[in-house]
């Protein structure tokens, strides 16, 4: 839904959105760029057909999420995502700034997570971490389309603040956001800076295993030919 659509609510709705009080515990959350599209899709792509309808708000196909790819613009939006051990892609949030110039104080949030990783808050992470950089963007409002059968995501919103608003089948939330100050910019730089980190490591990991697991064929080769030759 274009956000230039959206409502905009008095000064007077502003507030601090409310963080998690599970946010004690750190889950690294980087920035996504183009690097990282063969992961999204794939992330997406494994969805399972109730979980593309409540994403996307329809019963998305393949075709039709591989669109969704190859459509992201890393200039205008912003994505986050949280890699598990192996460098997969379990979840992923979708920041994206108004495209009418009029109204670039706005942006849209959506947000994924795999199956496999439900119940440990990462949607609300991810929510916590797109609100923080759309402050420091200098977004005023962040607000949310989704299913009125889509209660995670509409609790989420709920717990940050957010003011919802239902029609039928369908509900927009939207929370007012207050200006960046020195703390959410030195926050934001300090998290990205842990999240890049935390994804060298599991990539050096992955590759000393990999190379571990290949002096081990090797090993195991050359046993073999050991045993052929003196019986």
């Amino acid at each position: 839904m274009d956000p230039s659509t959206q409502p905009t609510l008095p000064p007077s709705a502003a507030a601090p959105p409310r963080v998690s009080t599970a946010s004690a515990a750190v889950v690294p959350i980087r920035s996504l760029g183009p690097g990282q599209l063969a992961r999204i899709s794939a992330h997406l792509l494994a969805l399972e057909p109730q979980d593309r309808y409540l994403r996307f708000g329809y019963a998305a196909s393949d075709e039709q999420i591989q669109r969704y790819v190859d459509q992201l613009n890393f200039q205008r939006d912003e994505l986050f995502g949280i890699f598990n051990r192996k460098l997969q892609l379990i979840a992923m949030a979708h920041l994206a700034f108004a495209a009418d110039p009029k109204r670039i104080s706005c942006a849209e949030f959506g947000v994924s997570v795999a199956r496999s990783a439900r119940g440990r808050g990462f949607g609300s992470r991810l929510f916590e971490r797109a609100v923080m950089h759309a402050r420091n963007e200098g977004v005023d409002q962040i607000f949310i389309h989704a299913l009125s059968e889509n209660t995670a995501m509409l609790k989420i919103a709920r717990h940050a603040g957010a003011v919802i608003e239902r029609d039928g089948s369908e509900s927009e939330a939207h929370l007012r956001l207050p200006p960046a100050d020195f703390d959410s910019r030195v926050t934001e730089l300090v998290k990205e800076q842990m999240a890049i980190t935390d994804y060298h490591l599991k990539a050096q990991v992955r590759q000393f295993r990999g190379v571990l697991a290949l002096l081990q064929d090797i090993r195991r080769g050359v046993r073999s030919a050991r045993q052929r030759v003196f019986g």
